[in-house]
């Protein structure tokens, strides 16, 4: 298994919306091509922003990289993410105003194989 996890500082004011753009358009199209969610959470960062990461789980670390290529070559999606961008005035002004921090990492488990309980998929 590899696990990623997507780390990001909001500034308060765009929280509403950038959860919105996760649900409705992210998550679709990185289920659609075959991540799967662990969770997505958040958490107060300091007085003005805010925490929020989602924990993805992958078959493997080439799985993950065949899920993203595909999901970077949706033309519908692109589409929609940059109408997005420029709904709120354009990537380098989202990223220099709400998203203050982003950051993708590979999680490494410190439990032997052999002791983790895994949760059963219905």
């Amino acid at each position: 298994m590899f696990f990623r996890r997507k780390f990001y500082i909001v500034n308060n004011d765009f929280i509403d919306i950038f959860n919105k753009h996760f649900n409705e358009t992210n998550l679709p199209n990185q289920l659609k091509n075959g991540a799967r969610l662990v969770g997505r959470w958040m958490a107060p960062h300091s007085e003005n922003t805010t925490e929020i990461f989602a924990i993805w789980e992958y078959d493997s670390f080439e799985k993950y990289e065949e899920i993203e290529r595909n999901v970077r070559s949706d033309k519908e999606h692109h589409k929609k993410i940059v109408e997005w961008y420029e709904r709120h005035g354009g990537r380098e002004r989202v990223y220099e105003e709400y998203l203050l921090e982003v950051k993708n990492e590979e999680l490494i488990s410190t439990v032997p194989d052999e002791t983790r309980q895994f949760r059963t998929r219905v």
